[in-house]
């Protein structure tokens, strides 16, 4: 597979930012494909590579960070969650080392989204990154606003999902930084499947 040269991801003009979206199992099987790539187009953002496809566990084993400090971060924030329902974490997941249970939620992930097709996208436009994720809405689909796909399509909690031992189903993915759209970019597309072209509106004089 080609590498990506990184300014292709992060260029000089700011109307050529990209960034990675992905729909997650919960999103195909809801038949919302559609609706996600149209409120992306609506505002402007362009579709410039897509795919489906059923991700190998390697592929989201690779997808998701196995930093100890990011894993961590993963498990105290389900202690959180845990705490503030007044549950006992260690009588439900049989730890409440941060470590475990974030290496735990880790693996629900992984299974979870190698249970069924993905659709991948690489999405460009003016602020990208940050515009996908403002439609894609809070992470935790029950705090996100009305409008959102999550808000729209979404009632689901930490604490249910916790409870269920299983991730949060909130339909997509989307890149939080430049950085982290240049590393799942690169991982999920070649350079080639990367296209160049102008919307009606870019071509229009005036």
């Amino acid at each position: 597979m080609a590498k990506i040269n990184l300014r292709i991801i992060m260029p000089e003009n700011p109307k050529q930012e990209k960034t990675f979206l992905m729909v997650k199992p919960d999103g195909v099987k809801r038949g919302i494909i559609g609706d996600i790539i149209t409120r992306c187009e609506q505002r402007n953002l362009k579709v410039v590579a897509i795919k489906m496809e059923l991700a190998t566990h390697e592929q989201m084993d690779n997808h998701y960070p196995k930093d100890p400090a990011w894993v961590t971060r993963v498990g105290e924030k389900t202690l959180k969650t845990y705490h503030k329902a007044g549950w006992d974490a260690k009588n439900e997941l049989g730890t409440d080392d941060p470590a475990e249970i974030g290496a735990m939620v880790r693996k629900w992930l992984i299974e979870f989204m190698t249970s069924a097709p993905v659709v991948k996208m690489v999405i460009q436009g003016v602020r990208s990154v940050d515009m996908v994720r403002k439609i894609a809405g809070s992470t935790m689909p029950a705090d996100a606003d009305m409008g959102t796909i999550r808000g729209d399509y979404s009632v689901d909690t930490a604490l249910i999902a916790n409870a269920e031992k299983r991730p949060v189903r909130n339909i997509v993915h989307a890149s939080e930084t430049p950085e982290e759209a240049a590393h799942e970019i690169e991982h999920w597309f070649d350079a080639g499947e990367i296209c160049e072209y102008s919307r009606s509106e870019e071509e229009m004089q005036f």
